[in-house]
């Protein structure tokens, strides 16, 4: 089987990784891909989707896989079904559980899955009137993509008010801000739930738990995500029934009854309070760096379980998850969040620790091949992945691998999995 990965993040290095293992897969292509990915395949250059669908025609790739949310918005899976090739991910229209937050929450509320309460507007009097119903903080959301920086939480109301009127204005997100949802914060732990799904059939993966914020103890501002480890044990069986029974069923059945049927990986972003779940957002594909704890713990070949489920034969195929424990720490350049940093050139100590070696490997992700040597060019350089029989062991992996890797203004998290070890030693 030759395979196309889409992206060229910390996600797609992992999804390829994933599938570079799997003795079925012979081929292996990224586009755009990052200076890592050559280690596992080929990148690919297209103007657009259907210049990318016609080098899959071309070279007879059986399978197609969209790692990022963007051209999964845009349209490339209906493009490349209209052209009868074999894609990966949700329509356009599914696509809009994402696309767009307004879409998403009525959809919630259409079918009466757990959210927060709320209101969608592009009208600041209104927004104004129902901010002064809550109590603070405050939840703004902008309503299109925004690159994971569309969610404000406001301290105060008049910060809330504040938030709303850039976004409204066109200030803050430009289109994407000029329609808002204003709703009540939820308190509780986030989790990160994902499904994979044919339309019909879905299959739960591990819940995940992503560390957002820049700084040790969840402070600073937030970011696309600076670590994750799973499974976590926040959940048990019976929390893992009620977001299946209250939120996952509910959806694959909406989205169907809709004439919509929802393809692909369904990220529900959870928080639990009092042990019931809540809805956050929905994304329409794997987090990022949550899809790098999850991949290493797949027992199933990947290339299985995504032929099948692009292919609406997920009923199938028995998927299964190894026994084990991912811990992914991301190492991030100088100037994350608050802007670009200068090229680095990434020095990587030889790996003599065996144990090391066969316990943790990198996810690479903002990362240039520049006269044969690996440069750090993105926020989110790389991510280090530890697997271990404990949440405590993979973690600890994870650090040591941390620790043999070298850029000029390398930071990361110490405190990945906190909240997990917490919960074990109490």
């Amino acid at each position: 089987m030759d395979v196309l990965v889409v992206g060229g993040g910390g996600r797609e290095y992992a999804i390829g990784l994933a599938l570079a293992k799997d003795p079925v897969v012979k081929n292996l292509y990224f586009a755009p891909g990052n200076g890592a990915t050559l280690q596992l395949g080929q990148n690919v250059e297209a103007d657009d989707f259907d210049a990318l669908a016609d080098f899959v025609q071309e070279k007879g790739i059986d399978l197609t896989i969209v790692g990022p949310e963007a051209p999964l918005v845009e349209g490339i899976v209906d493009t490349f079904r209209n052209r009868g090739l074999t894609i990966f991910g949700p329509t356009q229209k599914a696509a809009l559980l994402e696309g767009s937050k307004i879409y998403m929450k009525n959809f919630l509320k259409k079918y009466n899955i757990p959210t927060a309460r709320y209101i969608e507007t592009s009208i600041m009097d209104e927004a104004a009137e129902f901010i002064d119903e809550l109590e603070p903080p405050i939840v703004v959301k902008a309503d299109g993509l925004c690159a994971g920086k569309g969610v404000i939480i406001a301290q105060t109301k008049e910060e809330a008010k504040e938030a709303a009127a850039r976004m409204l204005s066109g200030e803050a997100f430009g289109p994407a801000g000029q329609r808002v949802i204003i709703e009540e914060y939820l308190d509780g732990y986030e989790l990160s739930l994902f499904a994979i799904s044919d339309g019909k059939e879905y299959v739960i993966l591990p819940a995940a738990q992503d560390h957002k914020r820049l700084l040790d103890g969840d402070k600073g501002p937030n970011t696309g995500g600076m670590g994750a480890y799973a499974p976590t044990p926040l959940i048990d069986e019976k929390l893992y029934r009620k977001i299946e029974e209250r939120i996952i069923a509910p959806t694959i059945a909406g989205m169907g009854k809709d004439g919509v049927p929802f393809e692909g990986v369904l990220f529900a972003g959870l928080m639990i309070v009092d042990g019931e779940p809540y809805v956050l957002e929905y994304n329409v594909r794997f987090g990022d760096p949550e899809c790098e704890v999850l991949m290493p713990l797949l027992k199933t070949p990947a290339s299985e379980l995504f032929y099948k489920a692009a292919t609406k034969d997920l009923k199938n195929l028995k998927v299964e998850f190894k026994e084990m424990y991912a811990v992914g720490v991301v190492l991030a350049s100088a100037n994350y969040p608050y802007g670009k940093s200068k090229p680095s050139e990434i020095i990587i100590d030889d790996i003599v620790h065996e144990d090391l070696a066969k316990h943790a490997h990198i996810c690479f992700a903002g990362v240039r091949l520049i006269e044969g040597k690996l440069f750090a060019t993105g926020g989110r350089v790389l991510v280090c992945v530890g697997v271990g029989e404990t949440i405590k062991e993979a973690r600890d992996y994870a650090y040591f691998l941390a620790g043999q890797i070298h850029f000029a203004g390398k930071k990361f998290r110490s405190d990945i999995a906190y909240q997990a070890l917490e919960v074990n030693e109490s």
